[in-house]
């Protein structure tokens, strides 16, 4: 993120409006195995009444959560690595720029690659809009492959040449659209990149790659020996963030594919990934 991508994202802004890339946090979004949503409020009210005339009273909340892992949210760089050979030693299991577990994992957090090392992310974005391109709703488990990427250019009338390093490319599956009608059965597997297909976006140098599927990899994978191959390519091998369990409808509507892609992740020291609020300016 430097001057220049400000620069580049600003002259796309042509109709001043903004649209939210992101769902909302409650209990009843879908939630991977074991994950958990919980907020609770401290009594009511939580504190107070305070000041002989004002009688100040107010409301707090208490949050339960894997906070970096549920709903819309970006993967930090320390989320996602791989066990070298078969020993299961903290030495032999590798993140980011070859950082082993050892070194960067505490019971307090991430002592490296946490999602405070994150910038905040004003850059260029494209939509490629595979839901469109097929015409409906990807079946879970089908691949996107590095002819569908080609072909969505070619009906969205974006030259391959526009890809610029540091810029944003979020793809849409149609998936994002089973977030609240299936939360029980979201994760049971969606359609998604396969490798050929991350290793075509990881030579354009994004700074962020973002789905509306869960994992922006294709589940179950395409060979069932190679678990989210596409994290390892993006996230391990690039140092390529990922923005999962995007909200990409309205962009598609307007046929909006290229825009502002803005997001500040919450810089929580330590942190596997951030929720928020993505959104396009344009």
């Amino acid at each position: 993120m430097s001057p220049e991508k400000v620069r580049q994202a600003l002259a796309l802004v042509e109709r001043h409006e903004i649209i939210r890339l992101g769902h909302d946090y409650d209990a009843k979004i879908p939630l991977a195995p074991g994950r958990i949503f919980g907020l609770r409020m401290p009594g009511g009210p939580t504190g107070g009444p305070h000041g002989g005339r004002s009688r100040t009273i107010w409301n707090d909340e208490f949050l339960a959560t894997e906070i970096g892992q549920i709903g819309t949210h970006m993967d930090a760089l320390g989320h996602l690595g791989r066990q070298i050979g078969d020993r299961a030693d903290h030495g032999n299991m590798r993140f980011y720029n070859g950082n082993p577990l050892s070194e960067i994992w505490s019971p307090y957090g991430l002592k490296r690659l946490g999602i405070e090392n994150a910038p905040i992310f004003f850059t260029p974005g494209f939509l490629l809009d595979v839901e469109g391109l097929k015409g409906r709703i990807m079946n879970p488990g089908e691949e996107i492959t590095v002819t569908d990427l080609e072909a969505c250019l070619e009906r969205q009338g974006i030259d391959a040449a526009a890809f610029r390093p540091g810029d944003a490319i979020l793809i849409r599956t149609g998936h994002g659209s089973r977030f609240l009608t299936e939360p029980a059965t979201f994760y049971d597997g969606a359609p998604g990149l396969g490798l050929p297909a991350a290793e075509w976006l990881g030579q354009k140098e994004p700074c962020v790659v973002g789905a509306d599927n869960f994992a922006v990899d294709v589940v179950p994978p395409v060979d069932p020996e190679v678990f989210h191959p596409v994290h390892q390519h993006l996230i391990m091998k690039n140092g390529i963030y990922l923005h999962e369990g995007m909200k990409l409808d309205s962009l598609a509507e307007k046929g909006c594919w290229r825009f502002a892609y803005v997001f500040a992740p919450l810089p929580i020291v330590g942190a596997t990934g951030s929720p928020g609020s993505p959104f396009a300016l344009f």
